[in-house]
């Protein structure tokens, strides 16, 4: 099989339109802060000393960045552009924390598509149960052919 001269042919779910967007929602635990923590090494007190954290200008234990984020990989990954999917570039703003307990949802929405190559440029941000932004930015997307 050949490539087509936009670089789509292959890819699972083809060239995305522009406008075009994907949500994915999950609720923080415990369990987060530790599988994140057991992956980086992060142990940050705000993670894990609750007495601690309250005293913050949080007021709570938070999961962390990488934990909040996390949800952008899977929504370009699975869905939108889809499998196949990598990042280029990512650039965010941690905007307000996320505690343990709390139900976020991860936004992509497509900005712009090359037309020479299967690379997107996407807004994304991620929001708490109350609609409040927590992290927000630009990412940059290669989504290569699976030929299975």
């Amino acid at each position: 099989m050949s490539r087509s001269e936009d670089g789509w042919f292959g890819t699972v779910n083809g060239r995305p339109d522009v406008g075009s967007s994907a949500e994915r929602s999950r609720t923080t635990g415990h369990q987060d802060i530790e599988a994140f923590t057991a992956m980086t090494g992060d142990r940050n007190p705000v993670h894990y000393d609750e007495a601690l954290a309250k005293k913050t200008p949080f007021g709570k234990v938070i999961v962390q960045g990488g934990v909040t984020t996390g949800i952008l990989n899977a929504c370009v990954a699975e869905d939108l552009p889809g499998p196949g999917t990598v990042f280029l570039n990512l650039n965010l703003n941690f905007r307000k924390p996320v505690g343990v307990g709390e139900t976020i949802t991860g936004r992509v929405e497509v900005e712009d598509v090359r037309q020479d190559k299967p690379i997107c440029r996407l807004n994304v941000s991620v929001r708490d149960s109350a609609g409040d932004v927590c992290v927000d930015g630009t990412a940059v997307t290669y989504t290569m052919p699976l030929m299975r």
